[in-house]
């Protein structure tokens, strides 16, 4: 088992910035190649993935095309935590965020992929 837990949402006003984190624990996590994403989900909208980094095995990372160059996806292995920099939110980036993880030597947009999930933390930006 992994567990995720989500920090660092909040109420904003849009051109603000906020950091995300994501603690990651269990006995397997890190142990082989894992990736680690983060994806937003709005009310009555579907899951979506914004931003996702191999965690060990390689230095691959994705963005969402909504998020370039406002968002960066970064990790603290020694720490196991991984974080989501959000910079310029606009009122569109209202939602709540997820971390998720599993172990592959592939990253994948789609949320189907993931296997772990965090309890989400809400990101909420005011025009």
């Amino acid at each position: 088992q992994v567990q995720l837990e989500e920090a660092g949402g909040g109420m904003v006003q849009a051109g603000a910035s906020l950091r995300l984190s994501c603690v990651a624990s269990g006995r397997w996590f890190g142990v082989g190649s894992t990736v680690m994403a983060w994806f937003r989900q709005a009310t009555g909208k579907k899951r979506e993935f914004v931003a996702g980094i191999k965690w060990k095995g390689g230095d691959e990372i994705r963005y969402e095309d909504s998020v370039k160059g406002r968002f960066t996806v970064s990790k603290d292995i020694a720490q196991n935590t991984l974080y989501l920099q959000m910079h310029s939110l606009i009122p569109e980036d209202t939602a709540v965020y997820y971390c998720a993880t599993r172990l592959a030597t592939a990253l994948q947009t789609g949320a189907d992929f993931y296997e772990y999930w965090g309890q989400g933390t809400q990101v909420t930006v005011a025009s």
